[in-house]
């Protein structure tokens, strides 16, 4: 089953639940956090709990996938990683994506985080490629997904449109051995 997490050495991943919610509102309504995302910064639990319902609804159907992020011992939610989208009926590939509060940037969590992330995607998945796409202008993302042996396949020129303005988004990608 794609919900179950994989094991990370010094961290533990698992659903998000609505336990969550109070931490993943802290995690949202840092303006740097959102600085690249699709979502203003949330103001209250209920936004909180609607991004919950929507990682449910995406683990219920198979097509997507998020586990929240902790260090072991410690109840607080630091990130969420997982794969936003999951394509089977027309090939077989995963859009990747990860957050992580600022206070745990440039700490290692997604170095360790994500390669586990990736065999899962092209191991018990068996997926075939790998996605993530970038909002230009994050530099920490690109870096990352460089160091993950992604490789940068283009820009899609105003992909996205939140925030009140077009956003160009720059796709990386990495391909099953």
């Amino acid at each position: 089953m794609i919900a179950d997490p994989p094991r990370v050495e010094g961290f533990e991943l698992r659903a998000l639940s609505e336990a969550d919610a109070p931490d993943l509102l802290r995690l949202f309504s840092d303006p740097e956090v959102c600085a690249f995302m699709d979502i203003e910064p949330l103001e209250t639990e209920f936004e909180a709990l609607d991004i919950i319902d929507w990682a449910e609804a995406q683990a219920a159907q198979e097509i997507g996938v998020r586990w929240g992020i902790r260090r072991p011992g410690s109840a607080r939610l630091i990130g969420t990683v997982g794969f936003n989208r999951i394509e089977r009926s027309r090939g077989r590939w995963g859009e990747i994506a990860y957050d992580l509060a600022r206070d745990q940037w440039g700490q290692g969590v997604m170095s360790a985080v994500l390669p586990a992330i990736i065999a899962r995607g092209f191991g018990d998945m068996g997926l075939l490629r790998l996605e993530a796409m970038v909002t230009v202008g994050n530099a920490r993302s690109c870096t990352l997904l460089r160091r993950m042996d992604f490789q940068q396949e283009g820009v899609l020129a105003r992909r996205g449109y939140w925030k009140g303005q077009a956003w160009d988004q720059l796709v990386f990608a990495r391909l099953a051995d």
